[in-house]
């Protein structure tokens, strides 16, 4: 059986202090993921999504607000003791699939009997919260096949029963999504993608309606500008590549919404049609937060 990542290199990783090395940002960021300040998907490299989720947990924490690793953030971060890489057997369920290539195409899309993963790698990115690259990357020479042992983030179950949102916070200034508790403090924050200058977000005080899993996509070309003219109204199938992803938050004004993506690395650096994009994770984490009537304010 192929061997894992070399012992020292996760011990590396495991005991990494404040700085600007590979180690320890992917440190930081799994920390960062743990204590629900997301820095959307784990790749190890950093960058603005992690950069909005140091300013957050720093903002938690009452401590100064830069977005840099420094020692004070280090210290609050690390009281979770944690390891932040772990050992995983692969199981039947993960490598089950099927593994298709998903089309660009909407229409093609609209043929298919399901929107799943494209490959083992795709499934365990996004149970891990982490890029496939970074996973191929700790895992040199595996094959990804059922009984093999990976190092993967140490994320699974983190996410536990957060206390319900008073409120919901949709903020453009700085792409974040957020969840707000009853005295106004936040606890949990995630990066966003929102609407573009053809669909602008919706500004204002909304509520949340209602959550659907697993949801299908009714695809109108006539709502979106950029759709090919030759596309007409189909049912896109659900799926983890749907383009809702796996979870849509519905929202009081029509048509709008929160949900997951089929491509978790380009949160918070595109634009959307309109709605609140998140990974599938962090959509899903917000999803069990909210209900019918909270709150969702999306301001500047």
């Amino acid at each position: 059986m192929p061997a894992p990542a070399p012992a020292t290199s996760v011990d590396a990783i495991n005991a990494a202090q404040a700085g600007d090395s590979h180690d320890a940002i992917l440190r930081a960021q799994i920390l960062l993921d743990r204590a629900h300040f997301s820095p959307g998907e784990i790749d190890g490299r950093g960058g603005s999504n992690t950069r909005r989720a140091i300013s957050g947990f720093q903002a938690s924490r009452d401590l100064p607000v830069t977005g840099t690793l420094d020692d004070a953030t280090w210290s609050a971060l690390i009281q979770d003791a944690q390891p932040a890489l772990v050992s995983y057997a692969l199981t039947d369920a993960d490598a089950a699939g099927p593994f298709e290539p998903i089309p660009a195409d909407m229409m093609e899309k609209a043929k298919l009997p399901a929107l799943g993963y494209s490959s083992v790698q795709e499934a365990m990115g996004e149970k891990f919260h982490a890029s496939p690259a970074l996973l191929e990357k700790l895992n040199p020479g595996t094959s990804f096949a059922v009984g093999e042992q990976i190092i993967v983030p140490n994320v699974m179950g983190v996410a536990g029963d957060l206390p319900k949102a008073a409120k919901v916070v949709v903020d453009k200034s700085d792409a974040t999504v957020s969840l707000v508790d009853a005295a106004g403090k936040t606890y949990a924050q995630f990066p966003a993608t929102m609407g573009s200058s053809h669909d602008p977000l919706p500004l204002g005080d909304w509520k949340i309606q209602g959550v659907g899993n697993n949801p299908t996509f009714q695809y109108n070309p006539a709502l979106f500008w950029d759709a090919n003219p030759r596309h007409s109204k189909a049912m896109i199938p659900a799926g983890p590549n749907n383009p809702v992803g796996v979870v849509w938050v519905d929202l009081s004004k029509e048509h709008y919404g929160i949900h997951g993506t089929p491509e978790p690395a380009k949160i918070g650096k595109t634009e959307s049609h309109g709605c609140i994009r998140l990974t599938n994770w962090d959509a899903l984490t917000l999803s069990h937060s909210v209900g019918p009537g909270t709150p969702a304010v999306l301001q500047e």
